[in-house]
């Protein structure tokens, strides 16, 4: 049997604010937004070669409960479910297990992936249409999940690469995530992970004003901050990016492309790996990243190295903080100041075998920007890696 029979999705979904701060519209409503939830419940989806395996993985890793399941003892005949969960952080792993499950051939090409990033929303059927009437392009017309504990109303569009988003309103529904999950209880050990601070998506060269054009004019969307190949650049290579949020910036989504550069970038790597645009990296907000990175440090996980050289600079830069420099130079933990305050970041190298997917820990006081000041040292320790797998 296929290895890619075995593979597994992972769904991100992300519940956004009913309180009228931006989205997709109703049909001919020029002035209100067709609301998101800013519910508690937020799973996220991805795709990867085990369910079981990889929500184990999230569990011992990072700290995560598995919460819920389907599969065939549940009467789910054709994939496995896992769900996970961190405070108001959730993982959905789905797994085909029969041959020619018509998802198994993105998995194939892909390796583990995000494939679905959901919006919970208002009404299904009125932003499904409004998106589609304003070019979205369908990947699964309105239909309904139900069980005796009630129903649940989705519909998928697409937008880059391969990864859709799910409209989804569980209004009439009171059983646990969705019809057919069977509630568990496999606790974690928490290390302080409380939710998705931004996803950024990689395509390719030309590509990324499409995709600015697509979440603002389907979604609703504006444009948070650009940067260019000034801003992003080190003597070998170079990247631009836009970030796209929604409008209480809940969501943000940073879309990066390809410049020209003397070596191939991470973002060149990236889509040559993937087999095309998908999401590079998930940002995991937390309120110690002291504690947090700490722990996941002792348990393994790896993070991209910071050259020492970087903290000499560090106070005379961003100024006082809170944190013991000395601390944050031993976990590598970058820092960075805009006008509102100061953040907190590191990045783990790829989680899977391809250099695709990975995660950055990210702590805010005060500060809402991205951590320009740090691209430089980001993008040097990225080809320090390239350079050890020989793709620069």
């Amino acid at each position: 049997m296929p290895l890619s029979s075995h593979a597994a999705r992972i769904s991100i979904i992300f519940l956004v604010d009913r309180e009228g701060r931006g989205g997709i519209k109703s049909r001919g409503d020029d002035d209100e937004p067709r609301h998101f939830s800013d519910s508690k419940d937020r799973p996220r989806s991805i795709l990867c070669q085990h369910a079981r395996q990889s929500a184990y993985f999230y569990q011992h890793a990072f700290g995560f409960d598995i919460t819920g399941f389907q599969g065939l003892e549940t009467g789910s005949t054709n994939e496995v479910d896992y769900l996970v969960q961190q405070q108001d952080l959730k993982f959905l792993f789905s797994a085909p297990i029969r041959p020619g499950h018509p998802k198994a051939p993105s998995i194939a090409e892909h390796g583990d992936f995000v494939q679905d990033i959901c919006f919970e929303v208002d009404d299904v059927d009125a932003a499904y249409s409004a998106a589609v009437e304003r070019g979205a392009r369908s990947a699964r017309a309105p239909f309904t999940l139900s069980n005796e504990e009630g129903e649940v109303r989705l519909a998928s569009i697409h937008t880059y690469g391969d990864v859709i988003h799910t409209l989804l309103n569980r209004d009439n529904f009171k059983g646990h995530f969705l019809p057919g999950f069977r509630r568990m209880h496999e606790p974690g050990d928490p290390l302080g992970l409380i939710d998705v601070d931004h996803i950024v998506g990689n395509v390719e060269l030309g590509k990324m004003n499409e995709w600015v054009r697509f979440y603002a004019d389907v979604l609703g969307f504006k444009q948070l901050v650009s940067f260019d190949d000034k801003d992003i650049s080190t003597e070998y290579t170079a990247l631009m990016s836009k970030v796209m949020a929604n409008g209480n910036q809940r969501v943000k989504f940073p879309i990066n492309e390809p410049a020209e550069g003397k070596k191939k970038s991470q973002i060149d790597e990236y889509l040559e790996f993937f087999g095309g645009a998908g999401v590079q990296h998930v940002a995991l907000l937390t309120d110690d990243i002291i504690h947090t990175v700490s722990r996941l440090r002792a348990r393994g996980l790896q993070f991209l190295n910071v050259p020492k050289t970087y903290y000499e600079e560090l106070p005379k830069r961003v100024g006082a903080i809170d944190e013991d420099i000395r601390e944050l130079a031993e976990l590598g933990v970058l820092v960075d100041r805009d006008g509102d305050g100061y953040l907190l970041q590191l990045f783990t190298k790829p989680i899977t075998d391809r250099p695709t997917l990975f995660y950055e820990i990210i702590q805010r006081k005060g500060a809402k920007s991205f951590g320009k000041g740090n691209f430089k040292a980001l993008f040097e320790a990225i080809e320090r890696e390239q350079a050890l797998r020989g793709t620069l």
